[in-house]
């Protein structure tokens, strides 16, 4: 690969020994502008970090990642699940430390402090290094921001911004910098164009007890929102004008967000302030979905559903001569045909036979490959709405599949009801729900790398926190916060099994539960119904039930006799 190469005459140039090249941009962004780590890897996950050396290359990727991250980077790069081999792993192997080089705007300094420093001696580099050999010019989009309005947001940013402050005043903080721009979104109400797959305005603010925003941006794409009632007194900066902010900035302590705060932003703001907290309390509100944005959301899942549910009719019938790619684009076509829908919400995962094993499989043309009859094929999509945000996997087969595809199938449904089914009062924790997701695979000695499920935003980040069902995750679950459900099982090189449903959690007196919000069929054809129990079959028909009941009318007639067959 001539670009590691090149890389690494780069890297002796700058007295380094390595360099350090993370997924995210300044912005800690999921999908990030430019991806540095697919220019100088090859990998198109999206998390990962690669420690190029002057010998060596390591690229560290979670569980998720692992086949993918060897089929697209092996030939150049050592692959290493993070969980088990970290960057300190490969550090402590040094007899002496090594001058390990980093942009110091792409990592926060809780990250390097606990996986970097006590390892090797760090060297800020001002250029980031990547971009001095990228050939590609990197287009930046202009598109300027917008405002959302209360039918969608369903609460207006005075009230966000009196919460926000009223969680300073308890901490006894003055200000508060929020880095993250999908806090800044919520709290404002505004979205833009700055990711390819989510409504991101690429923004960072600080707010004071009195009130007073300073926001740091392209302030051409604001400039519209500038002039409209309850936005004219925000203070506009160009986003590199932190200092001249703090400067001015009134109070003796500033609260930051330690998984966001660059290092570079975080030793100006320790200068001048004194640094309190470490956990932006925006995420927390804004997981807590409110009415106005769970009815949306529910709206955007019956939109979602009406296209996935024509396209697995239609791939059901139309499934010979067809290649990943292909159903990738009709999967867009079918949603396409929805005038509120605006873009994927993540970047499509369409895998048939052994690349549906490849759990967050990226089709290209490389790689592209045509559909059997005995395959399974696994598409992961998500879409955009005007209103709302979705995530769902279904996994189908066209022949009659063998009894180990529908054993493993099934138990990975029974692993789906279970979370559906969940007494929240009692599992409280993400934690606790990953236990029951993984119980009957574990019963015959199966399970899956990646966690149960991810919180969900509302016309935002597909992924957001803090909530999840993991093994580690222990964040209260708590009426109105949306999370995917989704347990899988991969056979390498033969098959992959998911099945993902967006949940909202609810509550009716003292007592919360979940209420699916995806509305797309489950297939039949690969249940083993005899291991299924009662109370699941009765689960599975009333689900399908509340599919016909939302969808049914936007259906033509042979859809419907075909989904009503499933009841």
């Amino acid at each position: 690969m001539r670009t590691l190469k090149l890389f690494k005459d780069l890297i002796k140039s700058n007295y380094l020994d390595g360099y350090l090249v993370p997924k995210n941009d300044e912005y800690f962004n999921e999908y990030s502008n430019p991806n540095r780590l697919f220019s100088i890897s090859n990998f198109s996950g999206s998390a990962g970090i690669a420690m190029i050396l002057k010998k060596k290359s390591y690229l560290f990727v979670d569980g998720r990642y692992k086949i993918q991250a060897e089929k697209e980077s092996g030939r150049n790069f050592d692959i290493l699940e993070i969980s088990k081999k970290d960057p300190k792993y490969i550090l402590k192997s040094f007899s002496n430390k090594i001058n390990l080089g980093i942009d110091p705007k792409l990592f926060t300094n809780f990250f390097l402090k606990k996986n970097i420093a006590p390892y090797c001696n760090i060297i800020p580099i001002r250029e980031n290094l990547v971009d001095k050999i990228i050939q590609k010019k990197i287009n930046y989009v202009s598109k300027p921001f917008y405002t959302l309005n209360k039918k969608i947001s369903g609460e207006n940013k005075n009230n966000k911004i009196t919460r926000l402050i009223k969680s300073l005043k308890k901490k006894k903080i003055d200000n508060i910098f929020i880095s993250a721009p999908e806090n800044v979104a919520w709290l404002l109400n505004i979205r833009g164009f700055d990711s390819p797959n989510s409504p991101i305005p690429n923004c960072q603010l600080i707010l004071n007890q009195k009130r007073e925003i300073y926001l740091l941006t392209d302030k051409k794409k604001f400039k519209k929102i500038k002039n409209q009632k309850n936005y004219e007194n925000i203070k506009l900066f160009n986003k590199n004008d932190l200092l001249k902010i703090l400067l001015n900035l009134k109070g003796k302590s500033i609260l930051i967000d330690r998984s966001t705060c660059s290092s570079f932003n975080e030793q100006i703001i320790s200068k001048l302030f004194f640094i309190k907290g470490n956990i932006d309390p925006c995420y927390r509100l804004k997981s807590i979905k409110n009415k106005t944005e769970i009815k949306n959301m529910i709206k955007a899942h019956i939109e979602d559903g009406i296209a996935l549910t024509k396209f697995i009719y239609w791939i059901k019938k139309n499934h010979k001569q067809l290649d990943e790619l292909y159903v990738k684009k009709k999967i867009n076509f079918f949603r396409n045909k929805n005038k509120n829908y605006l873009f994927p919400s993540f970047s499509p995962i369409i895998g048939s036979g052994p690349n549906g094993a490849i759990v967050h499989y990226n089709v290209n043309k490389n790689t592209n490959r045509k559909i059997r009859n005995d395959d399974l094929l696994l598409f992961d999509t998500g879409g955009q709405y005007k209103f709302g945000t979705t995530d769902v996997t279904r996994t189908i087969c066209f022949k009659k599949p063998s009894k180990e595809i529908k054993n493993v199938f099934t138990r990975v449904l029974k692993g789906h009801i279970s979370v559906a089914l969940a007494n929240l009062n009692k599992f409280k924790t993400g934690k606790l729900l990953d236990k029951i997701a993984r119980k009957y695979l574990n019963e015959v000695n199966l399970d899956y790398e990646h966690g149960t499920g991810h919180g969900v935003g509302h016309f935002l980040n597909v992924h957001e926190g803090p909530q999840s069902l993991s093994k580690y995750n222990i964040v209260p679950l708590e009426e109105g916060m949306i999370l995917s459900n989704e347990p899988g099982f991969y056979k390498k090189n033969k098959y992959g099994i998911r099945i993902e449903n967006l949940l909202v959690i609810l509550k009716n007196k003292k007592k919360k539960f979940f209420k699916n919000l995806t509305l797309v069929p489950i297939d039949f054809d690969l249940i083993n119904f005899q291991l299924l129990n009662n109370n699941e079959k009765i689960y599975l028909k009333n689900y399908h039930k509340y599919i016909y009941k939302n969808l049914s009318l936007y259906l033509n007639k042979k859809e419907r006799v075909w989904l009503k067959s499933l009841i």
